[in-house]
């Protein structure tokens, strides 16, 4: 019966630490930390979670080489859909990583994203600390 609740716990995605006897659990790489208003969603290795999905870093990635991108052009870049793109966007914007902006022009709506500072600070931390990670795996 035992067994039956684990399982039950994984499936409805509870926390579940499952680390095998003798192993290692990751550690946060040095210098990782949230924000002190918690803005952050930190998983075990300090990496914000909120970018770290692919999508939305692609969306952050995107916006830190471009000054503004416009909603079609991110989805064009990022191939994605209108749901897709949306749902991850507003993610960011809640967050307060990027900026949306919705206009017309003639009758056309706009709308138009832009990287916050916070948000570029965010993806600063973000691949500093995979470059700590990348470096630490080499360096083994």
């Amino acid at each position: 019966m035992a067994k039956d609740s684990a399982a039950r716990k994984r499936s409805s995605g509870d926390d579940v630490s499952r680390t095998a006897p003798g192993s290692a659990r990751l550690r946060p790489v040095d210098g990782a930390q949230s924000d002190a208003d918690g803005a952050s969603d930190d998983g075990a290795l300090g990496l914000d979670r909120l970018i770290h999905e692919r999508m939305r870093l692609g969306i952050v990635s995107a916006l830190a080489a471009n000054e503004s991108l416009t909603f079609n052009d991110l989805k064009l870049l990022l191939g994605t859909t209108d749901g897709n793109l949306s749902v991850h966007a507003r993610k960011l914007e809640d967050a307060k990583y990027i900026t949306c902006t919705k206009s017309f022009e003639g009758r056309v709506p706009r709308t138009e994203y832009k990287l916050t500072a916070e948000g570029r600070r965010a993806l600063k931390r973000y691949v500093d600390l995979m470059e700590a990670l990348i470096r630490a795996i080499r360096d083994r």
